[in-house]
């Protein structure tokens, strides 16, 4: 007997055969891509709802620091593992209503994109502004050269929208516990905390309505950077007394 009678020989896959290791072929691959999918929207859920949330831009009170239809990357530690500080740009539930328009038009795949956290936030019951006055804090309108004070001190305010003044209305705040008190850095074309200081909360809004500090605008390419963060202003700002 030769050595090649010896040799094992290639089985050939009976008609059967073929169809079936195709099918299971294509079963698993559907199989790892639902749990890839599945696993993909799980981790963005949990990003957008613990760590990082995407919100887009309506309007032009934060020019030209954020642009209309700009969209933002909000860090949600803070306020709570973070703090926040005179000088930061967030966003804040609007729970009373008072900055509150239309909402944006979405279809129900806008809607799912928006809850796991793969489109911007276009709802309108968000707003984005700049803290001014922590709790305790006294802000004003204004001194001889038109400069905010606060605590007695001015604010040389390097972010306001060229042409804007401070402020065109006087006023006079003290920022009640666990508040903050928010303007706009297009100060001509802003509805913020000026708007209601003569309500109870003389304009400030509740840290608890807060959902976090800008991080970075990521839309479009061009305006890649900072969220507009810009705490230098009010380093020489002694603590309310």
């Amino acid at each position: 007997m030769t050595a090649a009678e010896h040799e094992p020989q290639a089985v050939e896959p009976t008609p059967e055969e073929s169809p079936r290791k195709r099918r299971h072929w294509a079963v698993s691959f559907l199989i790892e891509t639902v749990v890839i999918v599945g696993l993909a929207i799980v981790i963005s859920f949990i990003i957008k709802t613990f760590f990082l949330r995407a919100f887009y831009i309506p309007s032009e009170s934060m020019q030209p620091t954020l642009e209309v239809d700009d969209r933002i990357v909000v860090n949600l530690l803070s306020p709570g593992l973070m703090d926040i500080d005179r000088g930061d740009v967030v966003v804040f539930e609007d729970t009373r209503s008072w900055w509150g328009g239309p909402a944006a038009e979405t279809n129900a795949v806008q809607d799912a994109l928006i809850f796991i956290g793969l489109m911007p936030d276009t709802s309108s019951h968000y707003v984005v502004k700049r803290v001014i006055g922590l709790e305790g804090d006294t802000v004003e309108c204004c001194d001889e050269q038109g400069r905010i004070l606060v605590n007695g001190e001015p604010v040389d305010e390097p972010y306001l929208y060229p042409g804007n003044e401070p402020s065109a209305t006087d006023f006079s705040v003290t920022v009640p516990q666990d508040h903050v008190w928010l303007l706009g850095d297009h100060r001509a074309n802003s509805a913020d905390s000026r708007s209601h200081v003569g309500e109870a909360d003389q304009g400030a809004v509740p840290e608890e309505d807060i959902i976090g500090r800008t991080l970075s605008i990521v839309w479009p390419v061009d305006r890649w950077g900072g969220g507009g963060n810009d705490r230098d202003p009010f380093e020489h700002i002694p603590d309310p007394q």
